[in-house]
């Protein structure tokens, strides 16, 4: 068997991998080289013993007060708050992404905010949607699903989507059910060092010991064997839409729920009075956007549409300034940047032209150039599925329709997304076309906005991070905005005429007597 650096949480405790036949080694983004512990690749005993701890942990779960499991929930929040900069250190090294802000000042603060807004709700309770129908004697509620909850952790957040600390966790642990974590192999350090503080604080709320399990990682295989087992209750997916869908195929066919996180262009319309009465200023608001973050987060403004004319060529030189005196970002992977250049060449092929960047970085580490791309909307609309090719780094599409009446026909052509966004004037000069190209998009998309960019996501209940196929696997529910996003680990449960002290204390009558 492998020997590598560090165990595995399984079951309550930190084992060996019983079947470990590969072990892997992260990376340091910004210089390129590799990090020098090592993790294991999980084998099926592993995978099995872990179902079997959380299938136990879940009935155990059951029994236990939502106040406990509100206290382990604020304790490893304040844990991490206590331990952020040894937390902050270890995933910048492992992804690249600057100490501060990023990682000290805006993510870790909104995991802690995330953990502790799922205690509240987890105290609260009114995410169990109690229903007491007293004259049919007929009641029902949300409870726990009786299963171990699977998280895929996504590579461009370690902290506020990490399977084992981010907002999936909070809910699944919130509505009352153990978790598997699936760490993501980019930042292991991160996620063992997270797990650990978890582990700590669920044994110092008496939780069942399998109640924060975690893997570093298996082969793809194993991961169908996982979400298709008898055990597993439900899935939470953050990745690239070719994992997700073959994970969503295995979950599918056993029944499992899942919810997945997939690809989003998140489309972008700036509508002609806007261009004309600020256009420089809204170019230059996309492109610090696009560029975020390395252009590596999900809410990324991929494709831009505006009309064509006079009017739109600042705007667009506005841009292609902006894109070329951006440095290059610090990608997340070590083959981010083939991944990158591969989806140029089907945009390129489709008709798209490279207006600045289009190559690999040429500093150390894991790089690509800000790419800018133009395409008419005639183009656009022959050759809608190619140009609609996600390119998941600094990367966007400006689509240049050759009048404002093609653009609800652009607009048509768009597939479901995470967000769509809407510039306009203020005279009210544009509100005929926003009215015509908001009634097309709004159905196509889980949240729209108005005159911002979508990178920001707040943590806060009326929150819809999700939205219809191919962004997610279903547009009803959200991965952000507690307690919405409670609601994915519970089951409906009814009770018909059942006797009083039979009922759980949330479906019993106010006044008995």
């Amino acid at each position: 068997m492998i020997q590598t650096s560090h165990k595995i949480l399984l079951g309550g405790n930190w084992s060996a991998s019983s079947d470990a036949q590969a072990a892997f080694h992260a990376w340091n983004p910004a210089t390129g080289e590799s990090l020098p512990d090592s993790y294991p690749v999980s084998g099926t005993g592993d995978i099995n013993a872990s179902l079997a701890a959380g299938k136990t942990a879940a009935q155990e779960l059951e029994q236990i007060d939502p106040e406990v499991r509100a206290g382990f929930l604020d304790q490893y929040a304040q844990a991490i708050q206590d331990d952020a900069e040894r937390l902050a250190e270890t995933a910048s090294r492992e992804t690249g992404l600057p100490l501060r802000p990023r990682l000290l000042e805006v993510e870790i603060p909104r995991t802690v905010n995330q953990l502790r807004q799922a205690a509240h709700w987890t105290r609260e309770g009114s995410w169990q949607r109690a229903t007491i129908d007293t004259a049919s004697n007929i009641r029902s509620h949300l409870a726990p699903l009786g299963g171990p909850v699977i998280i895929f952790g996504p590579n461009n957040f370690p902290f506020a989507f990490n399977a084992v600390s981010g907002g999936d966790f909070a809910a699944a642990i919130a509505a009352g059910n153990p978790v598997i974590a699936k760490a993501h192999p980019a930042h292991p350090e991160t996620s063992r060092l997270l797990a650990k503080l978890a582990s700590d604080a669920s044994q110092e709320f008496g939780l069942p010991g399998a109640t924060v399990q975690m893997l570093y990682h298996f082969p793809n295989e194993l991961g169908m064997v996982l979400v298709s087992a008898t055990e597993t209750a439900a899935v939470a997916f953050t990745g690239s839409r070719p994992g997700g869908m073959r994970l969503k195929a295995a979950a599918d066919a056993a029944g499992v729920p899942i919810y997945l996180e997939l690809s989003s262009l998140n489309p972008v319309f700036v509508l002609p009075g806007s261009v004309r009465e600020r256009g420089s200023a809204i170019a230059s608001e996309l492109a610090g956007s696009c560029n975020l973050g390395g252009g590596q987060f999900c809410t990324k403004p991929g494709l831009i549409v505006l009309e064509g004319g006079a009017d739109s060529a600042g705007f667009i030189s506005t841009m292609r300034q902006s894109f070329a005196d951006a440095p290059e970002p610090v990608l997340l992977m070590a083959d981010s940047a083939s991944r990158i250049k591969e989806s140029l060449e089907v945009l390129t092929a489709a008709g798209a032209e490279i207006l600045a960047g289009g190559s690999p970085g040429t500093r150390a580490g894991f790089r690509f150039q800000p790419t800018l791309l133009k395409v008419s909307g005639t183009t656009f609309l022959k050759e809608a599925t190619a140009l609609q090719r996600e390119a998941f780094g600094p990367v966007a599409l400006l689509v240049v329709a050759d009048d404002e009446k093609q653009m609800p026909a652009i607009a048509s052509a768009m597939d479901g997304n995470l967000t769509a966004t809407v510039y306009s004037d203020s005279a009210g000069t544009d509100d005929n076309l926003y009215q015509e190209i908001t009634t097309i998009v709004r159905p196509r998309v889980g949240r729209l906005l108005n005159d911002k960019v979508p990178t920001g996501v707040a943590v806060v209940p009326s929150m819809q991070h999700g939205g219809p196929f191919p962004a997610t696997g279903h547009p009803g529910f959200t991965s952000v905005g507690l307690p919405a996003s409670i609601c994915r680990f519970a089951a409906l449960q009814c009770y018909d005429s059942v006797r009083p002290h039979r009922l759980p204390k949330a479906l019993a009558d106010a006044n008995p007597n």
